[in-house]
Parts: structure tokens; sequence; C-alpha cells
């Protein structure tokens, strides 16, 4: 199919001086945050696909799956905030509820490194299942959803909080922005696995999808609902275009997003080098130290006598 004059790439021509076929682009692919405006319609955003990233973060923990497609909306929404910041940091999305899932956290370090996981009652999970009325909402229960925004030592957290309440993540995102920034911001957001077949037999894959779109003070419509967001067929750049196509949209160059956990041997060494004698002897467990990272899986063994004192 010839490339629409009205699709354009940053750091390239005008389509039409060229008239290249919309196949010839070196497209983002999964796991990359594709950032978009439409002149005509007042309208900018961002747009993801989460593909083996996201699949590599579930699968680690071998959540149950009603978990698992929390924790994955939970991670597109944080990667498509978070590629916004302009400066070294970080961008945190947590909730605390009273729900059977009561904490989600997906923490994005510019400018690439997402890690994420969820804490949940396996007993009150299985009941809440059993009762065939599983929900989101009912999963997350009433508490709160913080997006933080922390720029580094020496600096002041900025800090949105949002009452879930029989709310959804996507819910509780539009209101963060029409608290926050005051600007009308759409936001549509999904999940589900990829059977695939292969020489072991089907392979089930994670995937997810999300799009960003803000309506400046001019835009005369709204973000019709895409239904293509984990679609692996189908692009970022191909969606953006089914959208506006028929307005003009300016694709600019993909943010990449990675599975990449910041946690090291010697960070948690220096933690442990900060603690007494007696706190050393109460962590101390059949004869040694063994600290396990939440996000990555990562677990950390230390001889106790490494941190005897001096």
């Amino acid at each position: 199919m010839d490339a629409p004059r009205s699709f354009v790439m940053l750091e390239t021509l005008s389509l039409a001086e060229h008239q290249p076929k919309l196949g010839e682009f070196g497209f983002a692919g999964d796991d990359h945050v594709v950032p978009y405006e439409v002149a005509p319609l007042d309208v900018r955003g961002r747009t993801v696909q989460l593909g083996p990233m996201l699949d590599a973060i579930l699968s680690r923990h071998d959540y149950p799956e009603p978990v698992a497609r929390l924790l994955a909306e939970a991670c597109v929404l944080t990667v498509l905030l978070g590629t916004s910041l302009k400066f070294e940091g970080k961008f945190i999305l947590q909730t605390r509820t009273d729900g059977p899932v009561d904490m989600l956290v997906a923490d994005f370090t510019t400018p690439h490194s997402l890690r994420a996981y969820a804490r949940f009652d396996a007993d009150r999970l299985q009941a809440l299942i059993a009762s065939g009325e599983i929900s989101q909402e009912k999963l997350l229960g009433t508490g709160v959803l913080a997006l933080t925004i922390d720029q580094g030592a020496h600096t002041q957290r900025y800090q949105g909080i949002v009452q879930l309440d029989g709310t959804s993540l996507e819910e509780a995102a539009r209101t963060y922005f029409r608290q926050s920034e005051q600007i009308p911001t759409d936001l549509r957001m999904s999940v589900a696995k990829l059977v695939t077949p292969g020489p072991g037999g089907a392979r089930e894959q994670w995937r997810a999808g999300g799009i960003l779109a803000q309506f400046l003070p001019q835009a005369p419509e709204r973000m019709r609902v895409p239904t293509e967001l984990i679609d692996p067929t189908v692009g970022a750049e191909r969606l953006l275009y089914r959208l506006f196509h028929e307005h003009g949209v300016r694709v600019f160059r993909g943010v990449p997003v990675a599975d990449q956990c910041s946690c090291s041997r010697d960070k948690i060494r220096g933690i442990l080098e900060g603690f007494s004698a007696e706190e050393i002897k109460d962590s101390t467990e059949d004869g040694g130290i063994h600290v396990a990272c939440e996000f990555c899986s990562t677990q950390y063994d230390f001889d106790p006598a490494e941190f005897a004192a001096e």
C-alpha cells in the first residue's frame, strides 16, 4: 500500500516528495513508545505496544492471570507517562488498596528502564475467582493510586494522588490528568495473551498496548477507540495512520523501554552495612542473610560475618 501523504516521520522529508511504501520505514516495533502529533486537530500523545519485555516481567513472577493483567496495565501507563520526562529521574506508579491485589508498583527510570511487581492475597484472590464475579475494580478494591515524579537528590518530589473506589486504572489515570494537567486527555489500554505455535507446542506470550491523546484547546474532536493495540501485525505507526490519516499525523522517533532492575549486590551490601549487630543477627536465617528483590526476583546471599562489628 502506498504511504499516505498525511503520514510523516520525523527526520524525513515530506512523503509527497518521495512516495515510499509505508513498510519502507524503520518502524519502532514492540517495546518502543512512539510520540505523535496531529496538528490539524491540535492533538498530541504517545502510543506503545509491549511484547517481549512485558512477557519477561510477568513470566518471571508467574502471577495468576488476573494479577498479571492488572500489572500489565500498570506497566503500559507507567511507560506512557515515564517516557515523557525531559530530565534524568523516575516515574513511579503505586497502588495501595484493600482488595485482593493490595499493591501494584511500576517504576520507570529514564531513559528506558522499567521494573514492576504486584502483591496479592492468594486466598482472597482464589475466593474472588471462584465467585465468578472477578473484575479489575473488585481486584483493587478501595484505596489510592499514587503517581510520583522524582527528579533525584536535592529536588522535591511531585506526587499526584487519585482515589480508587470502584474504578479501573484507566479511569483513575483520566482523573489524574483532569486534576493535575487540566488538559482533556483520553487513554485506552488493552492486555491479552498471544498464543503462537512452535516445535514444542503452543506458547503463550503476554502483550499489552496503550495510546494516550491530549486534546489542546482548539481540538475539534476526540479520539476514536482503537481495537488494534495488542495486535502484533499492526504496528504503532500503522495504528496512528488508521486513527488520524484524514487529518495528517506526524510520528516521532520511538523511545525504547527495557526490562531492567536497578538492584545490585553492592546496593544491598551498602544497606546491610548500616545495620546494627542485633539487626544483622535478626536478619540471619539458616546461617546466612538472604535478600530477594521484589521486582526482578534476584536473590542475594551474604555471610553475616561480612558485617561483624569492627
